[in-house]
């Protein structure tokens, strides 16, 4: 297929797209590509629309799933008919968007055992079997991270790379880092992600390495992240700016500093968060993002695109 800028693309466009296309649609959108997270489990904002559709409406270009079982497929608010192995298809279909799905490195030395909502299940954690399983279902990238509480280590995400790499490293796009410490304080604030563990995850197969975004981990400045991002584009891989700190539930003013700062510091995709409230960001936040990294112009013409082109 030709190559296209992803802000050009259309949902027939993204059906057929392959890794590599992907990857040149995203590095010829020039720091343009808003990644929208959305919980699969939780009761969605709008009770029958699923969060994914909801954030796709207000400018989203990659719909990020989190706490997607890959045992137990499942996003509510999916129509009922929905098979449950055909959930990511679907979920392509419905929208029109590129579907990621998070896997969490969790490290048996830093693991707890809680009851919250994040609690692991062996159909979320970072195997070449779930990711095996997950690209069959139709995901076209791959997310390694962890949630709050379940200790996910640099070093087991680094494992974690090299396996899925080497499982479905050829027919899904990786992506890989963390948010927020996911459970481990030694591994948070500032000591969150440091070159090292940024070459190393580039070396060790991750296409696209995710850095907190300037603003939303404590030392996290973006000057700080700008060498991150630096250090990641040397090693041949791109680099997303995430907001995994409820951020994405703060105000509009606030939403537009996080992106130009993200922005400034070189991001080649920006993520936006799936806890404003429960489930997904402030609707509007992801849409005064869209606008404040690509105009009216791109997030108009994303949103109105019809899912039949």
């Amino acid at each position: 297929m030709e190559h296209k800028r992803l802000l050009d693309c259309s949902a027939s466009d993204f059906a057929c797209m392959d890794k590599a296309a992907l990857l040149y649609a995203i590095r010829a959108s020039e720091g343009r590509v808003l990644v929208s997270e959305t919980i699969a489990i939780t009761q969605p904002l709008l009770n029958n629309v699923t969060n994914a559709e909801l954030a796709a409406s207000q400018g989203a270009d990659i719909l990020l799933i989190n706490m997607f079982d890959s045992e137990a497929p499942l996003i509510q608010g999916m129509p009922a008919s929905t098979k449950p192995e055909q959930t990511l298809h679907e979920l392509q279909r419905l929208t029109g968007r590129i579907i990621g799905v998070n896997l969490e490195a969790v490290d048996p030395e830093f693991a707890i055992a809680h009851d919250d909502i994040w609690k692991m299940k062996p159909g979320r954690a970072a195997t070449a079997e779930n990711a095996r399983k997950l690209v069959a279902m139709g995901a076209k990238i791959l997310v390694l991270t962890g949630n709050p509480n379940n200790g996910v280590s640099n070093q087991s995400l680094g494992k974690a790379v090299k396996a899925i790499h080497a499982a479905v490293g050829d027919s899904a796009i990786i992506i890989t880092g963390k948010m927020h410490g996911a459970g481990i304080v030694r591994e948070s604030g500032s000591a969150i992600i440091s070159e090292s563990d940024v070459a190393a995850f580039a070396d060790q197969g991750a296409d696209i390495v995710l850095i907190p975004a300037p603003g939303t981990v404590p030392g996290m400045s973006q000057q700080k992240v700008e060498s991150l991002i630096a250090c990641a584009h040397a090693h041949g891989a791109l680099a997303m700016t995430a907001i995994g700190t409820s951020q994405e539930g703060a105000d509009v003013s606030t939403i537009r500093q996080i992106a130009l700062m993200s922005k400034m510091a070189g991001a080649d995709l920006h993520h936006i968060g799936d806890t404003g409230y429960m489930g997904m960001a402030l609707p509007e936040n992801i849409l005064a993002y869209s606008v404040a990294i690509r105009g009216v112009r791109h997030t108009y013409t994303r949103i109105a695109r019809s899912v039949n082109r």
